[in-house]
């Protein structure tokens, strides 16, 4: 009987300590709760703020350049030009009658020799160029470039020529000197005979006479062959003579 009265009182006891207890813990400041979202944020500002604070250190470290200041270009002052007041002046009439003239006259120089004159009509400076009239130097028969002649004496130069056109040279065609020494005269070879026509394709040994001068010296002649429409054609055949001892 006394143990289990015992035992009562002490649960009793119990109870009334645990609601003690638990009666004092009513009203308290609850313990905080951890933000981990908030710690994260704190911890990153932390971080840039100690980079700012280095980076600002190392910027005033480094020496700044500084920019050297820009000249100024002087102004360059405007001049105006006069102007020339020509109202009621009448421009000055040049008499092209009255303007000198002049005239220059080629000088040959001693010993040179001239390039041959050509013909100055339009179609004797041209050789006609169809494949009716065309002719072709084949050689010297007699009195090579430059040979020696005796002064005072006619000699007779001679060329192989070939015609390489598709028309005979016929009554009408010849052979006429256009340039050269006028001292050697102004041999020409007519084509009259019917043994001296050439056909196409053929050759012909054609020759002219030459006066050679009295004068030391040396002396040169062209020639060309010449339609019967007055037309020049062909090849040009020349000759060179020197004349070493004058007339007695």
């Amino acid at each position: 009987m006394f143990s289990r009265r015992s035992t009562r009182q002490t649960l009793i006891g119990l109870l009334t300590a645990a609601l003690l207890l638990t009666a004092c813990n009513v009203g308290a400041t609850p313990a905080p709760t951890l933000d981990v979202n908030a710690m994260s944020t704190a911890l990153v500002g932390t971080t840039v703020a100690q980079l700012a604070v280095q980076f600002t250190q190392t910027a005033l470290a480094v020496p700044t350049n500084t920019v050297a200041p820009t000249q100024a270009q002087a102004s360059v002052p405007t001049l105006a030009l006069p102007t020339l007041n020509t109202s009621g002046v009448a421009s000055p009439t040049v008499d092209a009658a009255a303007l000198p003239t002049f005239s220059f006259v080629n000088t040959p120089v001693a010993g040179a020799t001239q390039a041959p004159v050509l013909p100055t009509s339009a179609a004797q400076a041209t050789a006609v160029v169809d494949p009716c009239h065309n002719s072709a130097f084949e050689g010297d028969i007699t009195i090579p470039d430059g040979e020696v002649q005796k002064a005072g004496t006619d000699v007779q130069k001679i060329w192989a020529i070939r015609n390489t056109g598709t028309c005979t040279w016929d009554d009408g065609y010849s052979l006429v000197k256009f340039a050269g020494s006028p001292e050697i005269g102004n041999g020409i070879f007519n084509f009259v005979k019917s043994s001296d026509f050439v056909a196409s394709g053929q050759g012909i040994n054609i020759g002219i006479w030459l006066d050679v001068p009295c004068a030391v010296g040396k002396y040169e002649g062209h020639w060309k062959m010449r339609d019967d429409q007055g037309n020049y054609f062909g090849t040009t055949l020349s000759v060179y003579i020197t004349v070493a001892e004058k007339c007695p």
